[in-house]
């Protein structure tokens, strides 16, 4: 029994993708603390109204989990049948109960913020449904959304510090970029699944020859943010990561081209994840902070 509760709860788990929110919160606060906030780590981390912000889109994201799993289901048993059979030990009835349960849980604590927060969350929830039943399906509209949601809770703190430097700016169009390149990478993983039940992607309806060419275009122009970033603006210590993340997109391309199936696919996505967490951490050598 004690099993099987377990077995259900790690299917929750991968069905909210519970690692990738995690690694959203720790990315707000460690933005709000080093980039954001001009207050002390201490203030950042005692705000109720910055905690009820990241949980509001932690709930958010968690339910759009869910409700992309639901459209994507058929398709997912092709490219990802392994965390399929691990997400199927939660009932789809169970799913959609709790996906309602997460966005009123996500509006209600927003709330506690303002009533802009509400409309904004709501915004979301609104957007990540459409992106899942319709967008995601639409040639490169799909890879633009995805991309955008990514960082949307980012802009819920970002416009909660009043933060308007052009910086910031700067980060945010890196980090969409390495988004909208994971996102064609990820088209090229599962272009079976995709094939397979109409989706338009870029592999699907141009081939992977010519989502390989877009793929370099998007890593190209990640060096335009990185110029901007290295020659404009007192970063400190980040300089040395943003140059370590030139030369691991310089690699990230060459084993791009050399790649063929889907387990080398993987590999590349997994490469774009990896720089992603790098950059979350990276912010700590941006300024020293105050106690």
């Amino acid at each position: 029994m004690k099993r099987r509760a377990l077995l259900k709860l790690l299917g929750l788990f991968s069905a909210v993708r519970g690692y990738n929110i995690a690694m959203v919160c720790v990315a707000q606060y460690l933005a709000s603390i080093f980039v954001l906030s001009k207050q002390s780590w201490r203030e950042v981390l005692s705000d109720t109204h910055l905690l009820m912000l990241v949980i509001a889109g932690a709930l958010a994201i968690a339910g759009g989990y869910i409700i992309n799993g639901f459209y994507d289901k058929d398709k997912d048993l092709i490219n990802k049948p392994t965390q399929t059979m691990i997400n199927h030990l939660v009932s789809q009835n169970t799913k959609l109960t709790l996906y309602f349960l997460l966005n009123f849980l996500s509006v209600i604590v927003a709330s506690y913020v303002s009533f802009r927060a509400v409309v904004f969350f709501s915004g979301y929830i609104f957007t990540m449904w459409l992106y899942s039943h319709r967008i995601k399906k639409l040639l490169l509209w799909g890879n633009l959304t995805s991309a955008s949601l990514a960082i949307i809770p980012f802009f819920a703190v970002f416009v909660y510090y009043r933060n308007f430097e052009t910086v910031i700016f700067a980060h945010a169009l890196l980090i969409f970029l390495l988004m909208l390149t994971k996102e064609f990478i990820k088209d090229l993983q599962n272009i079976k699944g995709d094939l397979t039940h109409n989706y338009a992607t870029i592999p699907v309806v141009y081939g992977e020859r010519f989502a390989k060419k877009l793929i370099t275009l998007t890593v190209l122009l990640c060096f335009l943010p990185i110029y901007w970033l290295l020659h404009s603006f007192p970063i400190f210590k980040l300089t040395y990561f943003l140059y370590f993340t030139i030369l691991y997109l310089l690699l990230f391309v060459v084993f791009l081209w050399k790649s063929q199936n889907q387990p080398q696919y993987r590999a590349l996505h997994n490469m774009l994840r990896v720089i992603l967490v790098m950059g979350v951490f990276s912010v700590i050598l941006v300024k020293q902070i105050k106690a």
